[in-house]
């Protein structure tokens, strides 16, 4: 009991002491009654069971955060996805969310773009800037960041298929601008696994991409030191219809797909793991998604020490970025999303997110307008001044119901691996089509418990208003926006060395037989304004094409 003992207060003097030398916001943390508040709350002597399955913030397993003082030092990062119409209308909105407080910024691309096509092919026809913005090229890039300093502000991406071009297009704005690669900060989602479990959104078969993502990582591991190459993201496979059991099982399963890769093609994992980090759903169920967030920390923590002999405790520590549930906003009543959304967000903030999207109430029918981007960023400041929220580092730390919820979903993760481990992997069991048929079997029956009413949506099963209209604003996007995209590209086309765009495009095809790494022949290429479509089809014609299997 003596040794117990003493272990638990030396954990204690551990956090007091990273306490007192991390960050601390100048602010007052009293309640608004005027009661002092301690940073922490933990009980007064702790068993080995707490220390193993709770502990302190900053100190392993993490399941109370990866920060000593988590948002009593800093707060989240405020991030809202914003991406529309051309490079110049997007880039508006960036200015007008920085000037209202936002603290990074994230580019929600539009079709074409997800998908490697040009605007001017004819796939890409009705599709340019309408649920994104639409960029091809460097130029086009370099519109979306004007009057924007890369090396103060933190950009997330989401991007995927053609991950590695944006990347290249991005890095080459960084350096024309000045910026020091070192100084990059910044997130790819890059995650191509989740593509294929979910959002579909992929270009390459699953071999050939991973590859091209083993690329990026060793690439951003000598290079970018502050960026992180992959985002894996459970938060699309949320939005499929999957539990939260599932959405975290099959995350992190992902997530140590892309360990393993980087340990076979050489890397140590201390040099990577890093810099990954990770993209969650905040769903409706209050609890279950804080208790979601608990148990991924502590999952990740403990297979990247015990299973993959990480030994830098920045390996272990699991961060996240969160986005509040876009499949549970209804056409239906939109303004009740501002609801939703808000305690969706408050979940995220007392799981401990690192950033944080909230959804706007008008994103069922149409992109946001700029009201209701406003406060939809107003939601997320109200929760950190004015709830009290911020105030104490975990604050449900130690509720029997929420430790014990965190301990099911666990269980029920781990379950999960030792399947996915007995199909041969993630990619086998992509292959299977296993998570696509156990997602597609979880939706249906939520679905099925609504149209019992076994659930109930308000404004669509219950409490209905007849023959409403729509009063809000929405945004509408220009249908010139592909003509006009078109033409920078032909202009484009027009005024760069011919010759030189050949030479590279051909460069990279020889780099996908030799297995040289593709990032420098990339950077090369969109240098010389070879376009995203043009790089793509280089690729294609070494790597293939995926087709996806039916899975029922």
């Amino acid at each position: 009991m003596g040794k117990q003992l003493n272990i638990f207060n030396d954990a204690v003097k551990i956090w007091q002491q990273e306490s007192s030398e991390g960050n601390a916001r100048d602010y007052n943390f009293d309640t608004l009654s005027g009661v002092s508040l301690n940073p922490l709350y933990y009980p007064e002597s702790g068993s080995n069971s707490y220390l193993d399955k709770l502990g302190f913030p900053g100190q392993y397993p993490y399941t109370r955060g990866i920060h000593a003082n988590m948002y009593r030092g800093k707060l989240w990062t405020m991030r809202q996805f914003a991406g529309f119409g051309t490079p110049e209308e997007t880039n508006e909105r960036y200015h007008y969310l920085l000037n209202h407080g936002q603290t990074g910024l994230s580019v929600a691309y539009d079709m074409p773009t997800l998908m490697g096509y040009d605007p001017d092919h004819p796939y890409s026809a009705g599709e340019v800037g309408k649920c994104g913005v639409s960029v091809a090229s460097l130029k086009d890039m370099e519109r979306l960041f004007e009057g924007i300093d890369l090396g103060e502000i933190s950009v997330s991406q989401t991007i995927n298929g053609p991950a590695i071009i944006l990347l290249a297009f991005y890095i080459a704005v960084a350096e024309n601008k000045g910026v020091p690669l070192e100084k990059i900060q910044g997130t790819l989602q890059n995650d191509i696994l989740k593509e294929f479990i979910a959002q579909k959104e992929w270009i390459f078969p699953p071999e050939p991409s991973m590859r091209i993502i083993t690329d990026m990582m060793t690439y951003c591991a000598n290079h970018l030191p502050k960026f992180n190459t992959i985002s894996i993201s459970g938060y699309h496979i949320r939005e499929a219809g999957s539990t939260a059991a599932q959405e975290l099982a099959f995350t992190l399963a992902d997530g140590f797909t892309y360990v393993e890769y980087g340990i076979n093609a050489g890397l140590d994992v201390d040099d990577f793991a890093p810099r990954l980090s990770f993209f969650f759903n905040s769903h409706l169920d209050f609890f279950e998604e804080i208790a979601k967030y608990r148990a991924a920390r502590r999952i990740w923590a403990r297979h990247m020490k015990e299973k993959y002999n990480a030994k830098n405790p920045r390996s272990w520590k699991l961060r996240f970025h969160t986005q509040t549930a876009g499949c549970s906003l209804t056409a239906q009543q939109p303004e009740i999303n501002i609801a939703r959304t808000a305690f969706q967000a408050m979940a995220a903030v007392l799981g401990g997110t690192q950033s944080l999207h909230t959804n706007s109430m008008d994103e069922t029918l149409a992109l946001p307008s700029e009201k209701a981007a406003e406060i939809a960023l107003r939601t997320q400041q109200l929760i950190a001044f004015e709830t009290g929220a911020a105030n104490v580092v975990d604050p449900l730390g130690g509720s029997w119901f929420i430790e014990e919820l965190t301990n099911k979903l666990e269980k029920e993760a781990e379950d999960y691996f030792d399947k996915i481990d007995g199909m041969g992997g993630v990619i086998p069991a992509i292959e299977k089509g296993y998570f696509q048929r156990e997602i597609a079997y979880a939706a249906s029956e939520y679905q099925r418990k609504v149209d019992a009413k076994r659930r109930i949506v308000v404004g669509v099963n219950e409490f209905v208003k007849e023959n409403e209209e729509i009063e809000i604003p929405l945004l509408k996007i220009s249908d010139d926006v592909g003509e006009m995209q078109v033409e920078a590209l032909n202009k484009i086309r027009s005024e760069r060395d011919e010759v030189a765009v050949q030479q590279a495009l051909s460069n990279i095809q020889e780099a996908c037989i030799s297995k040289t790494n593709l990032m420098e022949p990339i950077i090369v290429a969109v240098k010389a304004y070879a376009t995203m479509g043009e790089i793509v089809i280089s690729l294609k014609a070494e790597f293939g094409e995926w087709q996806e299997a039916a899975v029922f």
